[in-house]
């Protein structure tokens, strides 16, 4: 059995303020992940100029991320194993946190490659501890906590973006604005950590491989996350380009509709949680398949600009929990959480991968509302495949509160 330590390293199993302490604590570390996403995004074009790349080029260099991300993330279970949870996470989150730094001081195409890769793997490693930390928690708790921590991560995100935003506008060489930025990110990030929880293996558990393939039900549970990433992808992405070229409105009123998804998408998650311990991820997951099909129909068929910005905000809405339960069902689901956390987060990385470019060679070859066409349909297997979930629902403790009689679920 894996034994749960407090920060003192004394057994917080039955500990609830302790359990409640690392909520806390690993909400906060999800801010900080998605607040060094932020911090990137918009600095985009500069680093583009810096590096001297091409659109295309930079294209292909936004490729490397998804890349490092989907080859180190196997790597995260094993270093947990090895450090413990809290020291892996302390120094996961910390390099992904400094290599914010990285993208901003290449000179070339072949640096800012390498560099956007270390960036990729740092994150993804990071992602998959984070979460496996908030699957222990749920189970702790007994009740859904992961959408709530995912809207943390889009909070953090939207923080991050409104800093770069600042930055941008005031001339900032993105250099020194990352520099502090991964500074400021780093202490806040190893401060959380001190109150997550500390799992450890016992002297028998066999540590996990290094590299291997997904387990078959993160396969399957995978598939749900893919359809709404792909979603996810494409309406922030393309979002502005279809209000934009599609509908002819300004480019301020286009970016409108691309900051309403994002924070349709976070106020969502935040309270997310509460929908699924009152009807379940199953039936949750559904309803907002629901959602997402008819906000795609609104884009699809939308004449007016009202109508599309409409379409994008439920789908937004109708897509915002699905990670966090994708992710909360492959660590409920298996013996062991990290690998089946990973291989879901490889899925997903590789959907927001490929939506973009897909979105836009279908839109060359035929239109704009064709490939949203295309969200919608996947959109649609969010309600019809929903019930992967359930097995995530069945293994979770069911408890109003942590107790000193709940025993560690893990094997």
């Amino acid at each position: 059995m894996t034994r749960v330590t407090g920060r003192s390293g004394d057994d917080v199993v039955g500990d609830p303020a302790g359990v409640k302490r690392a909520r806390y604590a690993v909400a906060a570390v999800f801010a900080v992940h998605g607040a060094v996403t932020g911090s990137f995004a918009t600095r985009v074009p500069w680093i583009q100029d810096h590096a001297s790349v091409s659109t295309g080029q930079l294209g292909l260099a936004l490729a490397f991320p998804a890349i490092g991300a989907s080859l180190a993330m196997p790597l995260a279970g094993r270093i947990s194993h090895r450090f413990g949870a809290r020291a892996a996470l302390r120094g996961l989150i910390s390099l992904w946190t400094l290599a914010l730094v990285l993208p901003s001081v290449a000179p070339n195409l072949y640096t800012l490659c390498l560099a956007l890769f270390v960036y990729g793997a740092s994150a993804g490693m990071a992602d998959v501890a984070m979460n496996a930390l908030g699957v222990e928690i749920e189970n702790r708790l007994g009740r859904s906590i992961m959408s709530g921590l995912h809207g943390m991560w889009s909070a953090g995100a939207l923080v991050g973006s409104a800093g770069g935003t600042l930055a941008a506008h005031l001339g900032a060489d993105a250099r020194l604005h990352h520099a502090l930025a991964a500074g400021v990110l780093t202490v806040l990030g190893l401060t959380a950590c001190r109150w997550v929880l500390d799992l450890r293996p016992t002297e028998d558990e066999v540590p996990p491989p290094r590299f291997a393939l997904p387990p078959k039900s993160a396969l399957v549970i995978g598939a749900i996350g893919f359809c709404a990433v792909f979603a996810e992808g494409a309406s922030l992405d393309w979002s502005a380009v279809y209000l934009k070229d599609e509908l002819g409105t300004s480019a301020g009123l286009a970016a409108a509709s691309t900051t309403g998804f994002m924070l349709t998408m976070a106020l969502a998650r935040l309270i997310g949680d509460a929908v699924v311990n009152r009807f379940g991820a199953v039936r949750t997951v559904r309803a907002g398949g629901a959602l997402a099909v008819l906000g795609g129909l609104l884009v699809v068929v939308a004449g007016d600009p009202a109508v599309a910005m409409g379409g994008f905000a439920l789908l937004g809405l109708g897509i915002a929990v699905v990670v966090p339960l994708c992710f909360a069902a492959a660590g409920h689901a298996g013996p062991n959480p990290s690998q089946a956390i990973a291989g879901v987060a490889t899925i997903t990385y590789t959907s927001g991968l490929v939506a973009p470019s897909a979105i836009g060679s279908l839109a060359q070859a035929t239109s704009l509302v064709v490939s949203f066409g295309l969200v919608t349909v996947l959109a649609s297997g969010l309600a019809v495949f929903a019930g992967v979930l359930r097995a995530g629902e069945r293994d979770r403790p069911k408890v109003s509160r942590p107790s000193a009689a709940v025993p560690d679920p893990r094997p």
